[in-house]
């Protein structure tokens, strides 16, 4: 041990790095952590948790517009983003330094600088200092990606900067059709501001499940914003008054903010991984094993940067899974199946399992339960809206393989739906839990009759 100057060294400080650290602390390992922007990493400072604070801001046009249906006379709302801004910079202060809080009190050390690897066990800080380390684990996240170089790529902003607009833009097209994508879409219309999106496939939010992708698009083009498809930003051009984007089938849209949101790359460029030894895998992030073991026997790497199962809570469990592993003397691989998740769209989704095209082609049988109703709140505030509800079976074991939702707090709903799921929960528990009355929730326990059934010995 005399050789090294720490048991592990971890390069970034977001939600996976900073868990492995604390945890690897406990267990007594002496810890450095360095990062080169501001601790807590995507989710706290420029991602999750910026991104639900104006979801929530944005959901309040509607609620002012629905208050009347119920009664409530209220005087013509105003918004100001710059109070929103303020509001929810204040709040990412307060959460960077608790997790600073965080580090201090497990007494691992923090580095606010950036470090690369030279070997195996070298680390070189911008300072010129070098850590030699037993164990080095890489946790640096990802990063925006644009895509193709077009003319005028210079103006498009990524999700990043729409974090500190100086002002609400009157106009924006977005490209993409993800997560982040439909998030912002929803929260600029909620705001007041014409949304134009732009997206390059057939339809939004690829890999989910066909119907909730359609009743997502439903429900975004009743709100106002227009969709565009099989269409990508050709070039933009910065006129007088806003930008002159062309697309690629020669449309113009006339706009005063371009924004890309066409996806993340794990951010391994510059790293030194090459000189360490550490290889990437096909999708090009880290490669690992089970264990989140790189290449090179002494080096992990969690989160993003490995681009397995890229959401915040699977960075934290491979965290903490990791520092159980080398330091707590508890070998623990981390299950990538069955993940749920939240889309916070508008409407919001929750998902979780197989998709019906996916379930057809792993399962010999399917049964396929779905429903789409009016929620009961808009009975008096007449807003023309529609919750789904999808539930998709293995038809040999009853098991519930499935779960897609489009609906008010659906994020929620999936959370304890996840929990069932992942325990086995056939159909037949679903049905014999009683409903609680009235919710929209109770629709997950009384759906009894299939909308579809796939068997694929009688299909051939």
């Amino acid at each position: 041990m005399a050789d090294h100057d720490v048991d592990l060294f971890v390069i970034g400080a977001g939600s996976g790095g900073v868990r492995a650290a604390r945890i690897a602390s406990s267990y007594g390992a002496r810890v450095m952590i360095a990062e080169e922007f501001r601790v807590g990493g995507t989710c706290v400072i420029r991602g999750c948790v910026p991104k639900k604070l104006l979801v929530y801001a944005s959901r309040f046009s509607a609620e002012f517009e629905d208050a009347a249906g119920f009664g409530w006379t209220v005087p013509q709302p105003t918004f100001h983003w710059p109070a929103l801004i303020a509001n929810k910079d204040s709040e990412i202060a307060r959460l960077e330094a608790a997790y600073i809080s965080t580090l201090e009190r497990f007494n691992v050390k923090l580095v606010r600088t950036r470090a690369v690897l030279e070997d195996a066990h070298t680390v070189r800080l911008t300072t010129g200092a070098r850590v030699r380390a037993e164990t080095i684990l890489i946790a640096t996240g990802a990063t925006p990606y644009h895509g193709a170089q077009i003319a005028g790529l210079e103006h498009v902003i990524s999700s990043n900067e729409a974090f500190h607009l100086k002002q609400l833009p009157a106009r924006i097209l977005i490209q993409g059709g993800g997560y982040i994508a439909v998030e912002f879409a929803g929260i600029f219309a909620g705001l007041g501001t014409e949304v134009t999106l732009v997206y390059r496939g057939e339809n939004i939010l690829r890999g989910f499940d066909d119907d909730l992708r359609e009743h997502l698009r439903g429900e975004m083009v009743k709100r106002g914003i227009k969709i565009i498809t099989k269409q990508t930003v050709a070039a933009i051009e910065k006129v007088d008054h806003g930008y002159d984007v062309g697309l690629s089938d020669n449309e113009q849209v006339m706009t005063d903010l371009v924004m890309f949101a066409t996806g993340r790359k794990p951010n391994v460029h510059g790293l030194g991984l090459e000189a360490a030894g550490v290889k990437l895998g096909k999708t090009g992030g880290i490669a690992v094993d089970e264990f989140s073991k790189t290449t090179v026997e002494n080096i992990y790497a969690v989160g993003d940067v490995t681009n397995r199962v890229n959401l915040t809570p699977v960075a934290i469990r491979e965290g903490h899974a990791f520092a159980d592993t080398v330091y707590g003397g508890k070998p623990t691989p981390v299950d990538h199946a069955n993940v749920p998740t939240a889309v916070f769209s508008e409407p919001e989704l929750g998902v979780i399992g197989l998709t019906e095209t996916q379930a057809r082609e792993q399962l010999a049988k399917v049964d396929v339960y779905k429903t789409s109703f009016r929620p009961m709140k808009a009975t008096l505030s007449g807003r023309d809206t529609r919750g789904f509800m999808k539930l998709l079976v293995d038809g040999s074991t009853d098991r519930v393989v499935g779960c897609h939702i489009a609906g008010a707090d659906a994020g929620e709903l999936i959370q304890m739906v996840g929990v069932a799921v992942k325990m086995g929960a056939t159909k037949a528990d679903f049905d014999a839990t009683m409903a609680v009355h009235p919710t929209a929730a109770e629709e997950l326990v009384t759906m009894r009759e299939k909308a579809a059934s796939y068997d694929r010995a009688a299909a051939e």
